[in-house]
């Protein structure tokens, strides 16, 4: 607070605020200091100069580990078409009904200083601040992603960052990840594809990737996968392109979007849900659980049901897009993790990381604060800044009766029965199907296998030559002539003075 009991956050420009320390005590020039007369020490005293001092030095928090550069802004979700047939969940329920939200984009790999346009997955996170609590959707811009075992996650990362002794990033790493865990050649043909370049972040699709099951009144559960398709048209850069922006705007894609919505040209996203009964998903032929797949549209149709616009910019970068805290199991009443392993891990992951990060009670950061929120058995830690739930007991208390709302208990699909198990799963033939698939989609787009076939080689090219072979293996797995194109393309590039390790 300030000297009017006004907020400092509130205070517009053409208003004129008494400067003070951080106690509030009213200082005459920030940029003066106490020392012993015109030329002598500085006086430990001088509580501005230190407490400025110290705040700087602590001004850094730790980046995420994955998703460390991203942007963002506020906008709302309205719901367009009634699925009252599929769920149950408050805020879908009602043709029109909005909701407020808060939606961060990011690159998945490069650290908070990358370049915008760099070759990675983008991440597509979304906070709904819903009556029943906030719900997540922490989504990315590919149907899926690179594994399906959640033990891989923290090791395939450590591949596509620097090497622990160059300090550099190497595509023997990467590519020996790769070619090691062919599961991952669906999400390679698309990272690799031009799609592994979106244009800007407000004409990219978002996916859930994994499945969901959204529960109907009477406890029975339907299984969901979630689109975002983008209202402005999906819109890529070509490796060329991309490049030339890294080096002339680093910034592009946080740049394009928070003017575009200055402007007044708010991007907006039609959204849509894939459905299947536990009974059709039981005759599927892909497993539901497995990230590496989609769910064929031809078989399992999307279905709309509302529209993402993003509508504001934020006033504070740090406060409202650094310190956003999203995760997968930031749920409401209607909606279940399905039995996902690497779903399962991320319940688990993502809050943790928050804990690191921003602190035990990140949740009380005003971008992260749920409408209504009433948990007086969290207390204390840092930062505990909302009262920390005044005199209430800490402790289910006789004297302080509280309400409990009733949930209904699913009909849970899945069951289990049995000894723990040790578990890792096979590459099979199936694993390049729908990779085969998408190569057959860039074949009908002009210049797209082309484009493919130089994005791979020209990364490629560093590797070692062994783990190069073994890459060209892994991509005529998905068609012969595919193979054979980048090998021919890559050893034109290559030389032995490329390797890097």
């Amino acid at each position: 607070m300030v000297a009017d009991d006004k907020p400092a956050s509130t205070f517009k420009y053409a208003e004129q605020p008494v400067y003070t320390a951080s106690n509030g005590a009213p200082i005459p020039h920030p940029e003066e200091f106490q020392r012993v007369g015109q030329n002598g020490p500085l006086l430990l005293q001088d509580f501005h100069l230190i407490d400025l001092l110290a705040h700087f030095d602590r001004e850094r928090i730790p980046e995420r580990v994955v998703h460390a550069k991203g942007a963002g802004a506020y906008g709302d979700f309205v719901v367009t078409h009634d699925i009252s047939d599929i769920t149950q969940v408050d805020m879908l329920t009602g043709v029109g009904k909005k909701t407020p939200a808060v939606v961060r984009f990011s690159t998945v790999g490069g650290e908070k200083g990358s370049a915008d346009t760099a070759r990675d997955p983008r991440g597509f996170a979304i906070k709904f601040y819903t009556q029943e609590g906030n719900w997540d959707w922490v989504y990315n811009n590919t149907p899926i992603f690179f594994l399906r075992d959640p033990t891989k996650f923290p090791l395939f990362i450590h591949t596509q960052k620097r090497n622990p002794q160059t300090n550099l990033k190497d595509a023997t790493m990467f590519w020996d990840y790769l070619s090691t865990h062919q599961e991952a050649i669906h999400q390679v043909m698309h990272l690799f594809s031009d799609r592994g370049t979106p244009y800007s972040y407000r004409h990219m699709n978002g996916y859930s990737g994994h499945t969901h099951k959204w529960t109907k009144p009477d406890g029975t559960i339907n299984y969901v996968q979630i689109h975002l398709k983008t209202d402005q048209g999906s819109k890529t850069l070509t490796n060329a392109e991309a490049g030339k922006l890294a080096s002339e705007n680093p910034d592009w894609n946080t740049q394009d979007l928070f003017e575009a919505i200055q402007r007044g040209e708010h991007p907006s996203w039609t959204v849509y849900v894939q459905v299947l009964s536990p009974e059709q998903a039981e005759k599927f032929r892909w497993n539901i659980f497995d990230l590496t797949k989609v769910w064929p549209q031809k078989e399992v149709p999307l279905r709309p049901f509302g529209k993402l616009t993003l509508n504001k910019n934020v006033e504070n970068y740090f406060a409202e897009i650094e310190q956003v805290a999203f995760s997968p199991s930031h749920l409401v009443p209607g909606v279940e993790p399905s039995a996902d392993p690497v779903l399962q891990s991320r319940l688990f992951s993502y809050p943790d990381t928050h804990r690191h990060r921003l602190g035990v009670n990140y949740q009380q950061i005003p971008v992260n604060a749920p409408l209504k929120a009433f948990n007086p058995f969290h207390r204390d830690g840092s930062m505990a800044v909302n009262g920390n739930y005044g005199a209430n007991p800490n402790y289910p208390s006789s004297y302080r009766k509280l309400t409990y709302k009733p949930v209904k208990v699913t009909n849970d699909h899945e069951k289990w029965a049995g000894a723990a198990v040790s578990f890792l799963s096979e590459v099979t033939s199936e694993d390049y199907v729908q990779a085969k698939g998408l190569w057959d989609v860039l074949g009908r787009q002009a210049g797209q296998q082309d484009n493919f076939i130089g994005n791979v080689s020209g990364h490629l090219k560093a590797a070692k030559d062994d783990t190069r072979k073994r890459t060209y293996d892994m991509f005529s797995k998905v068609d012969k002539d595919l193979g054979a194109r980048i090998a021919a393309a890559t050893e034109k590039l290559a030389s032995p003075t490329k390797s890097s390790l």
